[in-house]
This record gives C-alpha cells, structure tokens and sequence, in this order.
C-alpha cells in the first residue's frame, strides 16, 4: 500500500469508528427505553435493563455495522471530496477503480471485525442477556440448562431439546412427580406446540407410568397439558437464528432435521449471515459514486442523512425479504443473497458510470 492507500484506507475506518459510536449509543439507549415496560415483573429491575443494555451491545454492533459502513464511507471521503483532495487525486490520473482498491480493503477489515463480533462476542453474550431477564421475570420457575432447556414447574419437570422459535419445540421429556422423591410418570413426545394460554399440545407421545410393581406404557397421537411456563420462557431451548454463530446456525440446521423439525428461518439466518459481511464491503465501496456526484460539494450533515436513509433502507428490504422468503417458502440462499447481490450489481455499475 502506498501513501495514498493508506490515507484512504485510515479515513473510512476512522469515520466509520466515529459513526458507530454514534449508532451505538442511540441504539443502547433506544433498547434500555424498550426495557422499561418489564422492569418490576418478578425481580427484573432497572439494574438488570442496563446489564440487558449493555450484554446486547456487541449484536447490536453486528446488525449496524453495515449503516456505520456506509456512513463512514460518505462521510470520510465526502470530507476529502468537499476539501478536493480526491479532485486532485483524479486530476493526477488515479482511477475511480484504483480509488475503490484502498475503499474496498477498508470495508473488508470492517466485514472482518464484524465476523469476529458475530461469532465470537454477540451470540455468548446475548444468549446470556436473554437467559438472565427470563429468568428473572419468571422468578417462580426453576431453570437449568444450555444446551437444552430444563424447565420445573411444580411436579412438572420439562425436558427440550430442539425448537422452531417461540411456536413448536421438539425433543421433549415431561417427568411428572409425585412428591419430592416419588417419580409418578414419564412421558416422551416427538414435538410440543401451544394450544391455549396455559395450555400445550403433545404430539406423538409416549407413557411410561410407575406403579408400585409393574410399568404401564402407552402411545397417544396427541394429548395436552396444563402448566404456567410460557413460549417466552420454553423458546430458551429454541435460539434465535439471530444469536446463532455460522458454525452454530450449520451444526443447528442438521440438528432440526434430524428431529423432523422445520429449518427455513435458520437456513435464511445462515445465509443472510453470510451476506451481511460481504454487504459491508459493497456499502463501503456504494459511497463512491455518491461522493464524486452529488454529495461532492454537500455538508457532513447531508452526507451523514444520505447514509442513514440509504442504510434503513436496505436493512428494511432485506429484513422484509427475509420474512417473505419464510412465508412464502423461498430458496433459502437465494433470499439471503438477494439483497446483497442486487446492491452490489448496483455499485459496480455505478462505479463504472462514475467520471
């Protein structure tokens, strides 16, 4: 790298930096706000919103990087496009496309640091964020587990290993005791589903009954149960694609098939995932055509606006992408790809067409 790629290369990470810290502190507070309505239920405090807060803080890094990206990218070289400092790069014979090579390198130290936010701080810590405010919301019931949720309700003990997000669960054992010490009945179902407020469904359930000489067994299609424990706090066994790591989202998606369970919203999350790295790249390098056209001679202020609206935007599309893909059963690599793609088809276009 020369001088000149250098100084390219330190402006969009520098303004990137700089927007970020920006992002980040209206996100924290914006989440903390979003607290406000569970503290007080069970031993949820204001104490334990703001370690919610700041636990989340590394994922909610990971989701704005792209927007930090492209706004670092207008802003820094904006600044150097208003003081017409790449005027008289150009001037001199330097390329739009040997301008975009140190632009280009800035965003793929920026996807990087994002994959090791993504897989090394976000998931551990917000799965953690998540674990301690259910916890302490349902402060009546006794959890334990990581892997797999086990879930004591009364003489009821709950037993998950797999689940689709918040709607059905797989892998279940049900141990139901009779007293402290005395195991009455075991019962095992292929998958479990909410029925009704306090209710479950049981699909594929077999019985096992204890008696005081001999075991009865039995096999039902499908039976229900009462019990206090809520989605919210079942859906501990089920992770959020979103808090998954690449390699977990993989080992996850084999693990649901396995268990005859659907994959669709994680096979979407592993793919999408992978985009949004390269996605900070090409948002890096979208600033280009952007600061030698119209932004050239426009304020900071502008430039920082364009940003934020070209960043919603694309968040918008691709999160709304995302979910039409799951409704309306989409190929998986195809939704998650799609929005990256198309803007980055847009950006070489664009830096081609760039005088």
């Amino acid at each position: 790298m020369n001088i000149l790629d250098r100084y390219l290369y330190r402006t969009v990470l520098i303004y990137t930096g700089m927007a970020m810290a920006v992002l980040l502190s209206l996100g924290a507070l914006f989440l903390f706000i979003s607290q406000q309505g569970d503290i007080g239920v069970g031993s949820y405090g204001a104490g334990d919103a703001f370690l919610f807060t700041m636990l989340n803080l590394p994922q909610t890094a990971f989701e704005l990087l792209p927007i930090g990206a492209l706004i670092g990218a207008l802003m820094g070289l904006g600044n150097l496009a208003s003081g017409s400092e790449l005027v008289v790069t150009r001037a001199s014979g330097v390329s739009v496309w040997r301008i975009a090579w140190p632009v280009g390198l800035a965003g793929l130290t920026l996807a990087l640091i994002m994959y090791g936010i993504g897989e090394y701080a976000a998931p551990p810590m917000a799965q953690f964020a998540k674990r301690e405010k259910t916890t302490n919301k349902l402060a009546d019931v006794s959890f334990a587990g990581s892997s797999s949720a086990w879930v004591k309700d009364g003489d009821l003990i709950l037993r998950v290993q797999t689940g689709e997000v918040d709607r059905a669960f797989g892998g279940v054992s049900l141990f139901q005791l009779d007293g402290p010490t005395k195991l009455r009945s075991i019962q095992r179902a292929e998958r479990i589903s909410v029925a009704d407020p306090g209710r479950w469904s049981l699909h594929n359930v077999a019985t096992s009954r204890f008696g005081e000489d001999r075991v009865d067994g039995d096999l039902v299609g499908e039976t229900t149960m009462q019990s206090r424990v809520n989605p919210e706090f079942l859906g501990l066994a089920a992770t959020d694609p979103q808090l998954l790591t690449l390699r977990g989202l993989a080992s996850y998606i084999e693990h649901l098939r396995r268990n005859s369970l659907d994959t669709a919203s994680y096979e979407i999350g592993y793919w999408s995932r992978i985009a949004r790295l390269f996605a900070v790249v090409v948002v890096t390098l979208l600033a280009l055509p952007f600061v030698f056209g119209p932004l050239r001679t426009t304020g900071a202020g502008t430039r920082t606006v364009i940003g934020v609206m070209l960043g919603v935007v694309f968040f918008l599309i691709t999160r709304t992408i995302e979910n039409g893909g799951h409704l309306f059963a989409l190929n998986p690599v195809l939704v998650g790809w799609l929005p990256t793609a198309t803007i980055g088809l847009c950006t070489v276009i664009a830096i081609s067409r760039t005088r």
